[in-house]
This record gives C-alpha cells, structure tokens and sequence, in this order.
C-alpha cells in the first residue's frame, strides 16, 4: 500500500512535465505504428513512454552512448504492449541495456547424457528474470520504421518480460481468470504445435519458425505478428488473435482498418 502511494506520487509528478515537442518528432520518425492510433491512444502512449523512460536505468554497452532518441524509440515500442493494462508498466524490470548492434553473447546446451556443449550466438535482443532487457539499437530502429514486416526486437523481448511475471518464461503471462486461463493453454498449444509441425515440413507460415522452438518464443513470436500483421493474424489465426485481444485489450486489427475509412 505504502509502495503504490509512494510510485502513484512519484509518477504524478512525472507528468506534471509536458512530453517534449523533440519526443514527438522521434515518434513521428522512428515509430511508425504510433501514426495507427487515435488521438486518446496517442496521450495515452506518450504519458506511459515519460513514467517508462523516468522509472528505467539505461545504460549502454559496446562503446554505445544512450540518448533520448533510444530512450523513446524503445519505450514507446514496448509501452504500446501495455497501452490497455491501466496499471502496468513493466515494473519489475530495472535496466535496459542497449548495444549499437546485434551482439555476440555465450550460450550453452545440455544435449543427451548430460553433454555439455558451448557455443557463441549473434543476438538481437534478450531478457532475463529479474534481469535487465537487452536490445540492439540497429535492430530497435528497423523495427520500429517497418511497421507491418512481423519481426520487432523490442515486441519479442518485452513480450518475455510479461511473460516471466512469474519467473519462468512458459509462454503464460499473466491472466485474469482460471476460464482465461484454460482458453489461452487451448489455443496457445494448438496454435504452438501447428506451427511446430508447418516449421518441421519447411511450410511458409505466417508466424516465423522461431516460434517453433518452445512455448515461451511463441509467445513472443505471436505478440510482434499480433501488432505487426493483425489483419493477416485475425484472417489466419481468429482464434489467436482473439485470445490475444483479450490479453493485451487492444484490436490492432480495427486500427488498421481505421486508416483506410474516408
């Protein structure tokens, strides 16, 4: 009780500061999904885009200096996610650490036996429990200027972050109610092993591949084709995007439609 006194205060005079004109003109450049929404979702985002980039520390990694252009580029992105949950704002994420591009970072797998083996991959962007979110800024401006192409760093990694409300990253978020519940882990599997298997047979599919790898990745994988092709996603998969209206209360679908209504 003390806590939310203390952040509902905290963010009240956050907001008494007008969002810059300089910020609105980096939405306008780098965040083309910004331009999709009415007016009232517009406040909305910029007011939740100022309590993000006041409540994170940002630090940049590689020889990568963060500037308020990131700043926003980034929230913004990832505070579209959480436009129609009234009171979330990612806050048990701490840090967000950019590097100038995508980075090389160690990885290891345990196969049969208990066979250990290690290796170095290329990575866009990854989050961590109770960890920061990393993300390449090449990758974050791609993303964020190619508004319809399904792939956006900052949706796929932030989508993680919901994801790990609990700690562990199943391709669950959050959910209202045990009814809820039982309709996401019906479609969510249904729709997970149908794209396993088109992944298996090499099919074209509309959601990439990656989300063949576990629960989690589709998750994420259906977040950014959810806000990046919800037209395609409503047509192709009705019953995931459904039930993924139902999560993030929004219908990018009828914002599309929207933009071509004279």
């Amino acid at each position: 009780m003390v806590f939310s006194w203390w952040r509902n205060r905290r963010r009240r005079k956050i907001l008494k500061q007008p969002f810059p004109e300089a910020w609105n003109e980096i939405l306008e450049r780098n965040f083309a999904l910004f331009r999709t929404l009415d007016e009232h979702e517009q406040e909305l985002l910029r007011r939740k885009t100022q309590i993000f980039i006041a409540e994170k520390y940002w630090e940049g990694a590689g020889g990568l200096v963060v500037t308020e252009e990131m700043q926003v580029t980034i929230a913004a992105q990832a505070c579209l996610l959480v436009l129609g949950m009234e009171h979330e704002l990612f806050e048990r994420l701490l840090t967000v650490l950019v590097y100038p591009e995508g980075y090389f970072a160690p990885n290891k797998q345990i196969g049969p036996a208990g066979l250990v083996t290690e290796s170095t991959d290329l990575r866009l962007g990854e989050a961590w429990s109770r960890g920061p979110v990393i993300l390449s800024w090449s990758d974050v401006l791609r993303g964020g200027r190619i508004p319809n192409d399904g792939q956006n760093v900052v949706f796929h990694e932030f989508a993680h972050v919901l994801d790990m409300h609990d700690q562990y990253p199943d391709g669950i978020p959050a959910l209202d109610s045990v009814e809820e519940l039982q309709t996401w882990q019906q479609v969510m599997t249904a729709e997970y092993n149908r794209l396993v298997r088109h992944s298996a047979r090499r099919r074209a599919t509309l959601l990439d591949h990656y989300g063949a790898e576990n629960e989690a990745e589709f998750f994420a994988v259906a977040t950014e084709c959810f806000f990046e092709k919800p037209a395609e996603m409503s047509t192709m998969h009705p019953r995931l995007y459904k039930v993924l209206c139902g999560f993030y209360r929004q219908d990018p679908a009828a914002r599309v439609s929207r933009q071509f209504v004279t």
